[in-house]
Formats: structure tokens, sequence, C-alpha cells
């Protein structure tokens, strides 16, 4: 046997191994988001003085919380194959239901399920349209977005609102524990634990994936498609109301604006943490990791003096950056 063809044998059990090791990769799609979110950390560590104080990580987990409940949702309905931009208006909607409820005497838990029903009311309906009308949930739920933001606008005139009482509910949602932190970082940690419990160790978790990835196939297994799709729509819907209701307990006002833009920062802390936008593929641990990548850079940028204005051209190189390394680790193996 000749030199070289005992070299080339040699190798071969190493190049298996680290082929093998490559397309594991594929199997956790936080992976991409693990990796951005300890370059982002390391980055505004090393150029923000003030980047790891306790007042500066409990206002990036308060950034994460609210942005993450949304996009909590949003993950799982695009790993169902659908998108939702209307959650910003959903989120503005909710909050402003809730105040106004409560203006007017409401008891506050009786408001926060109204409100958070009012959001669910909306979410089924969005399903029903997709569903029913097999009509691209993109122009639906972009519809949606302007039609209630319209609303929003003509119900309040424009106008802000503020409520300066405060109730246990209230500081359940978002009061101040002792750290500088908010109530509502532990809302996201719960809730982003119950979502990857449904969608990793349940059957609905896997017909959501299924639905995402090969509807035909799904629906061929006896999978309802149409129905896993509208309880996504809701969730997302429920979820965004919830974030409203506590950036309203938080500021104590809303404003016709409150959300806007919400809907596209939630898409890329999904994207960012794994998730593909043809559906069947996500993580909602990655996108707890995206979220607070985008807390990271919010805050980072502050601290680090730059400019408020280069917050989202920082969002979308980090967007585009994801989207690279998600598919590079998908074309492995």
């Amino acid at each position: 046997m000749d030199p070289q063809t005992m070299e080339a044998r040699a190798q071969t059990p190493a190049r298996r191994a680290r082929a093998i090791s490559l397309a594991e990769l594929r199997r956790y799609p936080e992976v991409g988001a693990l990796a951005g979110f300890l370059a982002v950390f390391l980055a505004f560590a090393i150029v923000a003085p003030y980047f790891l104080t306790l007042d500066s990580l409990a206002g990036i987990m308060t950034i994460a919380a609210e942005l993450g409940l949304v996009a909590i949702g949003v993950t799982l309905l695009m790993i169902a194959g659908e998108f939702d931009l209307s959650v910003g208006s959903v989120l503005g909607v909710s909050a402003m239901a809730f105040a106004l409820m409560a203006q007017a005497g409401i008891p506050h838990f009786v408001a926060f399920l109204a409100a958070l029903g009012l959001a669910a009311a909306i979410g089924a309906l969005n399903g029903w349209v997709v569903t029913r009308g097999r009509l691209p949930s993109f122009i639906v739920t972009l519809g949606s977005m302007m039609f209630w933001r319209g609303v929003l606008l003509a119900v309040t005139g424009g106008f802000p609102i503020a409520y300066e009482e405060k109730s246990l509910l209230m500081f359940a949602l978002s009061g101040r524990l002792p750290g500088g932190f908010h109530a509502s970082a532990i809302w996201f940690l719960v809730i982003a634990l119950i979502a990857t419990v449904v969608l990793t160790r349940t059957p609905f978790g896997n017909a959501v994936f299924a639905a995402g990835g090969n509807p035909q196939a799904a629906r061929a297994l006896g999978v309802e498609v149409a129905r896993v799709k509208r309880i996504g729509f809701i969730l997302t819907a429920v979820l965004a109301a919830l974030a409203g209701i506590i950036q309203f307990s938080r500021f104590g006002s809303v404003d016709p604006l409150r959300g806007e833009g919400i809907e596209l920062e939630a898409i890329a802390a999904t994207v960012t943490g794994g998730t593909l936008l043809t559906g069947g593929y996500g993580s909602v641990v990655g996108t707890v990791l995206g979220a607070l990548i985008v807390g990271m850079v919010r805050n980072g940028l502050v601290l680090a003096g730059a400019p408020a204005y280069w917050y989202r051209a920082f969002i979308g190189l980090v967007l585009v950056g994801a989207v690279i390394i998600n598919l590079r680790i998908r074309r492995f193996g």
C-alpha cells in the first residue's frame, strides 16, 4: 500500500467525525444565535464602560422580556409556516383597551382578561381568514395591522392615555424587583420555558413543526393543519397583548403608536434565533437569545455613546448575519 493511500485512510475517521459533528448542528437552531449572543456581548463589554453593571443588565432584560414575549408567539407561528405582522397593533389596542377599562373603574383583573380576550378574538379572526380563505398570512396580517392601528387612532383621537393608579396586578406584571429587574423578566422566562416544553415534548408541538415543514404530509398523517395554525395566531395575539399590558403597567401610560415597529423587531429576534422563514424549523430558546441580542444592541449602543439612529442599522446587520449563519448550518450534512 502506497503512503498516500495509508495517509488518506488514516484521515478518513477524523473527517467522518468532523462531518458528523457538523451535521449534528442542524438539530440545534439556536447554535447561530448563541454565537451571535456571545459576539455581541463581548463586543459591548469591551467598548461600553458600564455595560456589565447591574443597572445595564436589568435594562437589557426589561427590553428583551417585552420584545421576547411578542417574539415567542411569532416563533410558534413562523414554525407553523405563517407570519403575523399585526402584533404591534394588537399590542397597542390591548394596552389601550386595558387603560380605558381601568379609567372607567373596571377591576384591573377583569380588564386584564377582557384585553387578552380582545387580542384572542383578533388572532382568531386573522387565523380564520388565512386558513378559510387560503390567503397569504403576510397580506392578511398586514391589512389587520393597518386596520387596528387606524381604529386605535380613531378611538383615541391621537392622544395618549395616562393612568397613575397602581394595583397588585400591575406590580405582578411589571413591578421593580430587587436589583433593578422588572417582574416582566419572570413572565418572559416562564412563558419561554412553557413554550419550549410544548414545542419539544407534546403532540401539539410535533403538529406545529409538521404543519410548517410539510403541510400535505401532515394532513395525510391526520394533523389538522388549519386548526394548528389558528391556535398559533391566537397565541401570538395573546402574547402580544400581554406584552402591551406589561408595558402599560411599567410606564403608566399608553399612546396610539404603542407597539409600532415591534413586529419587525420580533421577526428579527425570531430569525436571529434560528427560526426559518420557510417554516418547520425553529427554537424558542434561540428566540430568547435573539431577544437578548436586540436588548444588548439597544442598551449597548447608548452606553457606547453611539447615536440612537444607529440602532436599527445595527439590528439589520445582525439579522442578515444571522440568516447567513443559519443557512450555512442547515446545509451541513
